[in-house]
């Protein structure tokens, strides 16, 4: 284990003896650290935080810190990095608000410079936050899922896996898998390349294209168009078009761009 002599380590912490703990690093309080983790210069680690082997934290990131919510009591909560997970300079993820919740990253994420990912929010694997990119509370964002820079996302938002969101981009509702959106936060077609890039055979890509077209292109309501995927595709990428449309939500589901057109 290297941890620097420069660098203020609680004793309640756990570090891995595979771990690197870089100079002026703060880690406060019973924080544990995986094998093969970086901690660079003047990074700083708070609380019940959890870092998964082989994650790099660069300088001046902040995780585990308090959330910003009002309503915090004070109680202990906790924040999960999952493996491999890369947080770039300036980042922030804050922890659970209630008493025994937690934010949870999942594996090989990569946030980077200047992102933020609010208190209870859980990402899947794969997930990236390009610089600037805010995810407000309870935020829930899918496998392999995009977030450009300075893209701002309210709190209980879905993002759906593979789904890209476009930079600058304002997201106020659920945004379904393997869409991409505009800076209005509208969806305005499917991410054929990311679907290709990650294996999705032709027949699926098929399946997502005729799920998107149905649900953004067509007048059926959800209700209908949950029928007819259920009815009439075969796939297992349709089906996670499915079960997202069906589990419930805050905020609604995003409208396309022609929807948007047609109720202005």
């Amino acid at each position: 284990m290297s941890i620097h002599a420069t660098a203020v380590v609680d004793p309640e912490a756990r570090i891995h003896p595979a771990a690197n703990i870089g100079p002026h690093v703060v880690i406060d309080g019973p924080v544990t650290i995986g094998p093969d983790c970086v901690v660079s210069p003047f990074a700083v680690i708070l609380g019940h935080t959890e870092l998964g082997a082989g994650c790099r934290v660069h300088s001046h990131a902040v995780v585990g810190d308090l959330p910003q919510d009002r309503a915090f009591g004070g109680g202990v909560s906790f924040c999960r990095i999952g493996a491999g997970t890369i947080i770039r300079e300036g980042a922030t993820v804050h922890r659970g608000t209630a008493p025994e919740s937690a934010t949870i990253i999942g594996e090989r994420c990569y946030l980077m410079t200047n992102s933020h990912v609010g208190h209870n929010c859980v990402l899947a694997d794969d997930v990236t936050l390009i610089s600037g990119a805010l995810l407000g509370g309870y935020v829930q964002v899918g496998a392999r899922a995009l977030i450009s820079g300075n893209a701002a996302v309210h709190q209980f938002v879905r993002i759906g896996e593979l789904a890209m969101i476009s930079g600058l981009a304002k997201i106020v509702q659920d945004v379904p898998p393997f869409c991409m959106t505009d800076r209005s936060g509208a969806v305005v077609g499917v991410n054929s390349v990311g679907l290709k890039r990650a294996g999705f055979t032709s027949i699926e890509r098929a399946e997502i294209k005729e799920a998107f077209r149905i649900l953004y292109r067509s007048q059926h309501s959800l209700r209908d168009v949950c029928e007819t995927l259920a009815r009439t595709f075969t796939t297992e990428a349709a089906g996670r078009i499915l079960r997202f449309l069906e589990e419930g939500t805050k905020r609604g589901l995003t409208k396309g761009t022609l929807q948007r057109r047609a109720a202005a």
